[in-house]
């Protein structure tokens, strides 16, 4: 005979498995009373799933969504399933900046039973992704790391590589994973030096040192990467002032390439890195759109120019089209 909590988690896999059930049914499904069905039923009620019921010889139980998500029961495929599915939408960006899958996921790997744990590493083995060439490559193991130490709260021991190949130590306090739509960056409170942002990919190890600390003072993680991508690697920066409102504006400028603030409803102010004058004045014309530069001036002088010379190409008179020997011009 099944016991109470195996019993319950049975009569919860049927009433999820289709839309309505029978008492009768699920008493021979169950091979139980039409009573302990009834009690069971009030039993989960309790642990606060939603079972509707209809009275009549024609009535029956159904499972419905409740105001809370409480636990599920999954079978190996489905559990398998739900783990694929959650990693590829960590590791594809589906859900772009939002730690929900890797959340999950997390969750999911550290109850699964061996046997299913088992499977998905062989998944993890022959799966191949196909990466543009320019796309960082991540383990899909310490995308999961990063995620467990921005959850536990607890300072970790940071080995990593910079841009200019440099290797280096240091303490820091795990706060978020950031998304951007092509790379994870992984924002920490560096103990010497304040918060900082680093690429995931470019994190080597994390090790763990037993000591618990609370973040009383997060900045906004997303405008964080934002500044420090956008204008960080460069060593000048431009301020521009678009004629359009911030949501617009960010579909002409991304958040990886400049840092906005609005300056009213119908403008939005951007700061742009750039490695000098005349590489900003060429990335501003090609946004092809009305634009102010507020600052610096020589970036303002460098798309004069450069307008200038594009207006005076244009302007040119067309040059002689070839003729051929009988002196006619040839037809286009």
């Amino acid at each position: 005979m099944l016991s109470a909590s195996a019993r319950l988690l049975r009569l919860l896999a049927l009433l999820a498995a289709r839309p309505s059930w029978t008492c009768a049914e699920l008493a021979g499904h169950m091979a139980v009373t039409d009573r302990t069905v009834r009690r069971d039923i009030a039993r989960l009620r309790e642990l606060g799933y939603t079972v509707d019921s209809d009275a009549g010889p024609w009535g029956g139980y159904r499972l419905r969504a409740g105001s809370r998500v409480p636990p599920l029961i999954l079978d190996d495929e489905e559990a398998l399933a739900v783990a694929v599915g959650l990693r590829e939408a960590a590791l594809g960006g589906a859900l772009g900046g939002d730690q929900a899958a890797l959340s999950a996921l997390l969750k999911l790997r550290q109850v699964l039973p061996p046997r299913i744990a088992e499977r998905l590493a062989q998944w993890d083995d022959a799966l191949v992704r196909l990466d543009w060439p320019e796309e960082p490559r991540i383990r899909p193991g310490m995308l999961l790391e990063l995620a467990a130490a921005c959850r536990r709260g607890e300072r970790v021991r940071l080995s990593y590589r910079d841009g200019q190949d440099r290797h280096t130590v240091r303490d820091v306090d795990p706060y978020r994973l950031v998304h951007t739509g092509r790379r994870w960056y992984f924002v920490a409170r560096d103990v010497a030096r304040g918060w900082r942002t680093f690429r995931a990919d470019r994190v080597e190890r994390l090790q763990p040192t037993g000591r618990p600390v609370e973040i009383t003072d997060p900045p906004d993680p997303a405008r964080l990467v934002s500044r420090n991508t956008a204008n960080g690697p460069y060593p000048m920066s431009a301020t521009i002032r678009l004629p359009l409102p911030m949501a617009d504006a960010l579909r002409v400028v991304p958040p990886t390439v400049g840092t906005h603030r609005a300056d009213g409803p119908d403008a939005t102010v951007v700061d742009i890195g750039g490695p000098d004058p005349d590489g900003l004045a060429r990335y501003l014309l090609s946004l092809a759109t009305p634009l102010r530069v507020l600052a610096p001036a020589a970036v303002r002088e460098a798309l004069a120019r450069r307008a200038r010379e594009l207006a005076e190409e244009n302007a040119a008179r067309e040059p002689a089209r070839p003729t051929d020997v009988s002196g006619s011009v040839p037809p286009v």
